[in-house]
């Protein structure tokens, strides 16, 4: 599906999106953000086909904040606030599908896939439906938008990296003509760009951990972890363990040049065992064609002060600001 049919149309927002940046200083936070939501709905519930994006973003984030906070369900905190704006959406999503099934339009987005399957022995109901799109839209969208803010950050700093990364992009551009999108032959050759994204969410993690279950009695450093146990395996821990990642707090795309360290058993940055991320390609074309597009149109240079924080959430904690010129 994403390469028959949502690369294109990845492909368009990008470049519809990043039109007109040249000579204009923006919050790089504040602008993936945008773009990853914007993106995520218009694939997912088709933007055009209802009116409610203008407020289902701001529900959506309460939403999404309510989602690490302490589950304390009383007016004034966060959590009782992100209850409030799931209610909203909610509602919002069973307008949607009521529009859809008063209408004739095929949509080709994810809920008209799902909803195409209405009339088969195996269907979602209605709220089956809104919390796999809820699901969707809250999965891809923060780790969209912090991935792709952090990769410009880690190869702004890094200038042999951003030069490496726009000359594999250049070289896509050469053999083709301003106006062509790129296919997935393409994205497939983006070696080093994947490995930029490896690199960036081994160390800025938007996952803080994994939750598994023992199915056996297992040994672990000496200690019995009894069957059916739950365990909280840290992300953070394991990406910066030196014994794994030399030198784990440089960043270092090249060292996932070497393609079996992604495969290896204690790569988890996209989840980890037999239940890896869903999103996990999707995420990637996203990401790669926002940076073949800002690579090789702009050039940029950061304000001063910049403050990252990695806890709870990776964030720039007074925005990322940067001054955008033509390449």
């Amino acid at each position: 599906m994403i390469k028959d049919h949502l690369l294109l149309n990845i492909d368009e927002s990008v470049r519809s999106f990043l039109a007109n940046w040249e000579g204009k200083t923006i919050d790089l936070q504040d602008r993936t953000v945008e773009f990853a939501f914007v993106i995520a709905f218009k694939l997912i519930v088709d933007s055009q086909s209802s009116v409610i994006y203008d407020n289902f973003k701001s529900e959506f984030d309460k939403l999404a904040a309510g989602t690490i906070s302490l589950a304390i369900n009383i007016p004034g905190t966060a959590y009782h606030s992100g209850m409030q704006g799931r209610t909203r959406v909610v509602k919002m999503l069973r307008q949607v599908i009521k529009e859809r099934r008063a209408s004739s339009v095929v949509h080709s987005d994810i809920l008209g896939q799902i909803m195409s399957c209405e009339n088969q022995k195996y269907h979602l109901t209605d709220d089956e439906m809104i919390d796999q799109i809820i699901t969707m839209l809250y999965s891809g969208y923060e780790t969209v938008s912090t991935t792709i803010m952090m990769a410009l950050k880690y190869v702004h700093d890094n200038p042999k990296a951003l030069q490496e990364l726009r000359e594999e992009h250049l070289a896509i551009r050469a053999r083709r003509k301003p106006e062509d999108p790129i296919d997935w032959d393409d994205y497939k050759g983006m070696r080093f760009t994947r490995a930029v994204i490896f690199e960036t969410s081994r160390l800025a993690a938007v996952v803080n951990g994994l939750l598994r279950k023992t199915n056996q009695d297992i040994e672990l450093n000496g200690f019995l972890v009894p069957r059916g146990w739950r365990l909280y395996v840290s992300l953070r821990e394991i990406n910066f363990d030196p014994i794994l990642y030399p030198e784990p707090s440089t960043f270092n795309p090249w060292r996932w040049m070497d393609n079996g360290l992604e495969n290896h058993n204690y790569c988890f940055v996209f989840g980890g065992g037999t239940r890896l991320c869903p999103g996990k390609e999707l995420g990637m074309v996203k990401i790669a064609t926002f940076l073949h597009y800002f690579v090789t149109q702009y050039r940029w240079e950061e304000s001063e002060g910049i403050e990252i924080v990695k806890f709870p959430r990776v964030e720039a904690r007074n925005g990322l600001p940067i001054r955008v010129s033509k390449y």
